[in-house]
């Protein structure tokens, strides 16, 4: 059939079976949904809050921690500033909030700023936060670890920012440390003495042998040495594994941790 057009044709379109079931659903009347009903039904995302949003405060009280590490010229300085909720109440709890390094060397700066960033992030989101510190004090650096005062072995650079961690989430409570028992301590105690009156008794028997200084003998233990941070170790002493301290020694044939008691004899 033949459609004579007597106007100037300005544009056109084409109707596809498509545009007709459209017009033709458009013209029967919808029923109302109600919007509890829509809601429910349509694709939510899987998050999940863990508590109500929290501003930052005004004044936060937190502690500041230094880190002289071999493996940059110049020592960082960690400050860790913590919220308090229930403030005065006896359910009163001091939790970590954000955390800031700072240190003149600009080697590392861009991978601490997103650390400390997403550490912040995470602080702030609550829940358990305490994971932090057993994924940090994993990382390893290619090049080496190194040791720190006390003679504690620091896999890292992240790893002792870990380490700061959890020495902060100590001190406010939110970590606690296992406790030795009663006769766990006594038992470390009297390997030290052991230890202390070998020592003492080699130097006497050297001493007695010759007035002039010599080598310490073949075999014969060292004088006990406070190695940092008040701990009282020999100098000779190699890494436990248990704890990363250099207190493992050799008494009596078997290595002994003269700092937290670990024994390879059991």
């Amino acid at each position: 059939m033949a459609v004579k057009i007597d106007k100037k044709i300005k544009g056109y379109s084409v109707l596809t079976p498509e545009d007709k079931a459209r017009e033709a659903a458009a013209l029967i009347p919808v029923a109302s949904v109600p919007r509890e009903t829509v809601e429910k039904e349509t694709p939510q995302d899987n998050i999940i809050q863990m508590h109500e949003r929290i501003e930052r405060p005004e004044v936060l009280i937190g502690s500041t921690y230094k880190i002289k590490s071999p493996l940059v010229e110049h020592a960082m300085y960690v400050t860790i500033n913590d919220i308090v909720l229930n403030a005065g109440t006896e359910h009163e709890l001091r939790r970590p909030f954000e955390i800031f390094v700072n240190s003149k060397s600009m080697e590392h700066f861009q991978w601490i700023v997103a650390l400390t960033r997403i550490m912040s992030a995470v602080f702030r989101k609550g829940g358990d936060v305490t994971f932090l510190v057993d994924e940090m004090k994993a990382v390893f650096d290619p090049r080496g670890g190194y040791f720190k005062a006390g003679g504690v072995y620091m896999p890292s650079l992240v790893a002792e920012l870990g380490a700061i961690v959890e020495e902060h989430m100590k001190s406010i409570g939110l970590i606690h440390d296992p406790e030795m028992s009663a006769h766990q301590r006594a038992i470390l105690a009297e390997k030290r003495k052991q230890y202390e009156d070998r020592a003492k008794k080699n130097s006497d028997v050297v001493e007695t042998v010759t007035a002039a200084p010599a080598a310490p003998a073949q075999g014969a233990a060292e004088d006990i040495a406070v190695t940092g941070d008040g701990a009282s170790f020999p100098p000779s002493a190699t890494l436990c594994h248990k704890c990363s301290t250099k207190a493992l020694v050799i008494m009596d044939g078997c290595a002994t941790c003269l700092n937290c008691g670990y024994s390879k004899c059991g």
